[in-house]
């Protein structure tokens, strides 16, 4: 930085001999590489210009690796014209693979190196301050301790690098910043995505390189173990790309993660999906976090997210998303009329989403939700929550109800559908907020709360369920034994998906359970449903029970 009596270089930046370099190292001379046919071999030669200015090679120029040489040689490939054909790129990797190194040394290559044009603008992107730093921060090291600093103007008050000899500039952005419009971006690069808390600093960057001939966005990030965040979007894109769903030259995915069903203690897996490993990435430093993940399993899914880059959430989780996408057996609406039920209704307040779950006994056990939210507030819950309410609400997997308020008549409605469709016998409600609806379901729809009433004049019987470990307990752990043993078919019901992967569970010292949510945003509702009548159910001979055949599953 300036010193205080250098005003000038206050006022405009830092440049020229006064900039203080970084401290121990020799000044690195980075030639002016020009642009050839064969940009790839131009940029990986400037690169290994650059020094490396921290860790314990520190004072060494960049060796690019063999595999980063073979993803650099596909992102920056051209046509016949030698213009270059991807626009965008993904590299998903876990963590401390080099991939701050590695984004700040592409980014100087298009501020200032043979990637740059005239008057470019250069982004990095990062959720926070903190992390849209750490690349700024890399590129100012780099520029201090080589001769670059002779071209380049460094601003810290705003994180801005300028060159003077193309008149390019960098910034680092975070999501939080207040200017996130007026951009020509010409190279985005977006440091753990994943992390980001919406897609409005994505979207707007990368909708904002049309005036350029040769655009660039490249995604460095960890997976992220949300559905319906924008990082999990481009994965999926990533993957039927290279499954050969969709042929798209301009998108190039790199995709390093371990499968879900491997080992995660297997050190095969752990080379397979960390290309650095034992190079620059410690290998022990991963075998000690490795024995720490396997003592304490709360662990094992952080270690797995981002050790692995396995799509998990970073929370205890208590249903694998592949055991419950291994129960999706076929719902055959037309085969389920008139056969036996019980239901579980979970109501939550009467701005949020309610659940109706019905199980039909059988070989597997038959799962078919329903789910309600209020039509008002269904547009900023999409916003808020990151989650698809509006796209369900048009494919017909949720009721959007007027107002901004479920209306509870909209429920009542389809429970006496139910009554005339299928052998419904039980519904399970907690008892909390459900006063008025199961007076009316009595009194309008015919069901009962007198179980005589109930055996003599066939009519479905209502119960309170509590939502504590005494009542949810066992049926928790028994959800899970009929996932593990695919006893469960539920058809794929994305919205209900969506809420079994949000479910962690609460422990009490003696190992009891219940179902919880991991973040104010994240719904179970029907996952809580759904354990509530799976324990009518068994509490019925015709569907027998685990309870007595199995030993129960403790967690924690």
């Amino acid at each position: 930085m300036a010193s205080a009596g250098n005003r000038e270089g206050r006022a405009i930046g830092l440049r020229g001999p006064k900039i203080r370099t970084v401290t121990g190292l020799k000044e690195f001379h980075v030639p002016d590489v020009k642009r050839t046919k064969n940009r790839a071999a131009d940029l990986i030669k400037w690169i290994q210009y650059l020094p490396i200015t921290s860790g314990v090679l520190a004072g060494e120029n960049f060796k690019v690796r063999e595999w980063q040489k073979k993803e650099i040689r596909q992102i920056y490939r051209t046509d016949k014209k030698g213009k270059r054909i991807v626009r965008q790129a993904l590299l998903t990797i876990p963590r401390k693979n080099g991939k701050t190194g590695l984004a700040a040394a592409l980014a100087l290559a298009h501020l200032c190196g043979p990637e740059s044009e005239q008057r470019g603008q250069v982004y990095s992107a990062a959720a926070d301050r903190h992390q849209a730093a750490l690349i700024y921060n890399e590129m100012k090291a780099i520029i201090q301790a080589t001769n670059l600093k002779d071209r380049v103007i460094i601003r810290d008050f705003n994180k801005h690098l300028e060159d003077t000899l193309t008149g390019s500039e960098f910034y680092a952005l975070s999501s939080d910043s207040k200017t996130k419009h007026g951009f020509s971006a010409s190279c985005i690069i977006y440091d753990e995505l994943a992390q980001a808390p919406d897609r409005k600093l994505y979207d707007v960057l990368t909708t904002s390189t049309g005036a350029r001939a040769e655009p660039l966005t490249i995604v460095i990030s960890t997976q992220s173990p949300d559905e319906h965040s924008v990082m999990t979007e481009l994965v999926n894109y990533g993957l039927d790309i290279q499954n050969g769903v969709h042929k798209d030259p301009t998108f190039y995915p790199v995709i390093y993660c371990a499968p879900e069903d491997s080992d995660p203690w297997d050190e095969k897996v752990w080379f397979a999906c960390n290309p650095a490993l034992n190079d620059f990435r410690s290998l022990e430093e991963m075998r000690s976090e490795a024995v720490k993940a396997k003592r304490i399993p709360v662990r094992e899914a952080t270690f797995r997210l981002l050790y692995l880059n396995q799509r998990i959430n970073a929370e205890s989780r208590f249903i694998a998303m592949a055991e419950w996408d291994a129960c999706n057996g076929t719902v055959d609406l037309a085969a389920l009329k008139g056969r036996r039920c019980y239901a579980g209704l979970d109501l939550a307040s009467t701005t949020d989403i309610a659940a109706l779950v019905l199980l039909f006994p059988g070989e597997p056990n038959v799962v078919l939700p329903f789910f309600w939210v209020p039509e008002d507030n269904m547009e900023l819950r999409t916003t808020r929550d990151r989650v698809p309410y509006a796209l369900w609400a048009q494919q017909g997997l949720i009721e959007a109800t007027p107002g901004n308020q479920i209306d509870y008549n909209w429920i009542m409605e389809k429970l006496g559908q139910c009554r005339v469709d299928y052998d419904l016998r039980q519904l399970a409600f907690d008892r909390w907020g459900s006063h008025k609806i199961t007076n009316d379901l009595c009194d309008q729809c015919g069901f009962t709360k007198d179980q005589k009433e109930a055996d003599n004049y066939h009519k479905p019987l209502l119960l309170e369920f509590g939502q504590g470990v005494a009542s949810m307990s066992a049926p928790t752990k028994e959800l899970l034994n009929y996932i593990l043993a695919r006893k469960i078919a539920h058809g794929g019901n994305p919205v209900l998906r969506w809420m079994a992967n949000n479910v962690i569970v609460q422990t009490d010292p003696a190992g009891n359970i219940k179902p919880d949510k991991g973040k104010s945003t994240e719904k179970i509702d029907g996952i809580v449903a759904l354990i509530m009548a799976l324990d009518l159910a068994i509490r019925n001979p015709e569907i027998g029970s685990f309870y007595d055949t199995h030993e129960m599953r403790t967690l924690g």
